[in-house]
């Protein structure tokens, strides 16, 4: 499994790239091979401001459909909408070209509270 050091985790399996107060928001590589064949990505909160811990959207794959949580308070800005005809890049990409929504942060103090790569790895075992 793979996991990048420049990243954030969360303990809900989301991943986040920080780049000045906007940030990329996807699910970590152990969380996609968990969840199986992703089929289907649903982002409805596009222009909206989504508090940390809140539901932003939800993946569906073959067996399951998850909820994906905000890791930081933020108003989202964009889905990553090549997802739409290719929700197969959270397997292949999970890191790249599988990001799910970008964000406008609202609190960069939040970004302390999340997990350093270590962290999450020793959280999910691996």
């Amino acid at each position: 499994m793979n996991f990048p050091s420049e990243l954030k985790y969360t303990k809900d399996h989301e991943w986040v790239k920080v780049e000045g107060n906007e940030a990329f928001i996807g699910i970590t590589d152990f969380a996609q091979k968990e969840l199986g064949d992703i089929v289907y990505i649903d982002v409805n909160s596009v222009g909206t401001e989504v508090a940390k811990d809140e539901v932003f959207g939800t993946v569906e794959a073959v067996k399951t459909v998850s909820d994906l949580f905000m890791p930081l308070t933020g108003s989202v800005l964009e889905h990553n909408a090549e997802l739409n005809d290719n929700p197969e890049l959270v397997n292949s990409d999970p890191y790249g070209k599988g990001w799910m929504v970008k964000v406008s942060l609202s609190d960069l103090s939040e970004i302390d509270q999340l997990l350093d790569a270590d962290a999450y790895q020793t959280l999910v075992g691996a």
